[in-house]
């Protein structure tokens, strides 16, 4: 399919030389975009890994230490074990 070049609103045909620079170009991106998809996608867990915020956290770990409990520890472990890395 022939490919085309916008030069001052004027559509013109891409020489064959412009053509196979353009698709080597294209391939090389789409490589690109597969390298970096992949560690995207490698990495999901980080970003469905979502904690309680620093001042519930410190707030748990008060309790806990006041009253015996493991809440601080249970909640943190049930995200990890949600979410576990790949």
């Amino acid at each position: 399919m022939a490919k085309f070049k916008s030069i001052d609103g004027v559509k013109i045909k891409l020489t064959n030389e412009e053509e196979i620079k353009l698709n080597e170009q294209e391939a090389k991106m789409e490589e690109e975009h597969k390298k970096y998809q992949a560690e995207y996608d490698a990495n999901q867990y980080q970003r469905d890994r979502v904690y309680p915020s620093i001042q519930e956290q410190l707030d748990m770990q008060y309790w806990d230490k006041i009253n015996g409990t493991t809440n601080w520890e249970d909640a943190i472990a049930k995200v990890k074990a949600d979410n576990p890395k790949s």
